[in-house]
């Protein structure tokens, strides 16, 4: 048996006709960019993050960008960030002046570990950027307080995450100004790229609009310099095609991660996922960890199990970020995380016998 990494084809044959309607649509309609289908799929997924806003642009890592830029976060300026993080979230940093300061993660979930966020913050520190990574919300609510105290911003990074919780409260509606990614892979994924920003703080929504369109607000006069990125209207009207399925699509997610959680308990080295209290993930991943990973890797794909390594350098030891003179050592736990986890298959649609597959290989590896 063959067990993908990951297929869309469940997905999107269940979505079939809302896509090709859509894109029908979009085609007749002779509007392509900044219409009615980006203003549907914004009100829409505003909704479905109980924010008062959602405004749509090109990607995740733009939508991070403008958050911080609509934010006025600056050169010289810090902001806290996980070491255990797909480069995005420093790279956002990064794009407007600012410094990453990371923090270490809990060993457990694999998300920022809030007890250690205060001994980062300095007077240069202006905002927290907590990542709701492989599916899990962070523990927002003690995030939050820290921010509070600290008189600091928060943006959210929701791209691993859509529907997740935490003290039942959704994933993207806790910071001033959050982003997230809508590339293909994503639980709620568009057929290209796409991304968007949430918020219920009017004024950060009109700064948003206004950067992401050159700087305008009426077309020729612009008041500040902008940029271009702009969720189009094809991908906005796929993704108001597939949103009232994520809800479904996460469940299955969710009993797919059950099973493997049943069937891979005690077995060899195997370190399972753990779901922080009061929070819910949505499993755009699943990492096991293991001090054997090259080996088991491979005997998965022997056995026709796709997998991959989520991720295998941390931002820190990147030679992109080399002028922050991080070295080995320094940042112990992300770097433990890079170097054992291991992403097995999950996705909607996947069956019960793939899934016994993939843990049968893993058993026989260990026996």
């Amino acid at each position: 048996m063959k067990v993908p990494f990951l297929s869309f084809e469940s997905m999107h044959r269940e979505s079939h006709d809302a896509l090709y309607n859509a894109f029908d649509e979009v085609v007749k309609s002779q509007w392509f960019i900044m219409g009615e289908r980006l203003k549907k799929f914004e009100s829409e997924y505003a909704a479905y993050s109980t924010t008062s806003h959602c405004i749509g642009v090109a990607n995740g890592l733009d939508a991070l960008i403008l958050a911080l830029k609509a934010l006025d976060i600056k050169e010289g300026d810090e902001v806290i960030v996980p070491s255990n993080t797909y480069i995005a979230s420093w790279l956002s940093v990064s794009a407007v002046g600012a410094i990453p300061v990371p923090v270490e993660p809990n060993s457990s979930t694999y998300n920022i570990n809030p007890d250690a966020i205060e001994a980062k913050i300095t007077s240069k520190t202006k905002a927290i950027m907590p990542v709701h990574l492989y599916g899990q919300s962070c523990e927002m609510k003690k995030i939050m307080a820290i921010a509070q105290k600290h008189n600091l911003f928060v943006v959210e990074d929701n791209a691993q995450s859509q529907g997740a919780t935490c003290g039942g409260k959704i994933t993207g509606s806790f910071g001033d100004c959050n982003a997230t990614s809508f590339y293909p892979g994503k639980n709620l994924g568009a057929l290209g790229d796409a991304g968007a920003i949430t918020t219920s703080n009017d004024e950060l929504n009109r700064r948003v609009r206004v950067i992401r369109n050159y700087g305008s607000e009426v077309k020729y006069y612009n008041i500040e310099k902008g940029v271009n990125s702009r969720l189009d209207e094809l991908q906005a009207a796929m993704l108001s095609a597939k949103l009232p399925l994520l809800n479904k699509w996460n469940h299955e997610r969710n009993i797919a991660a059950q099973q493997y959680m049943n069937e891979l308990k005690g077995v060899g080295d195997i370190v399972l996922p753990v779901v922080a209290e009061n929070c819910t993930s949505v499993f755009h991943l699943f990492i096991v960890r293991t001090n054997q990973r090259a080996a088991l890797q491979k005997h998965l794909t022997d056995a026709g199990v796709g997998t991959m390594i989520h991720y295998p350098v941390p931002p820190h030891l990147q030679e992109a970020y080399k002028e922050l003179n991080y070295k080995k050592g320094d940042l112990p736990i992300a770097e433990m995380i890079a170097e054992s986890a291991l992403s097995l298959p999950i996705f909607p649609g996947i069956t019960a016998e793939e899934i016994t597959h993939v843990c049968n290989s893993i058993k026989s590896f260990f026996n």
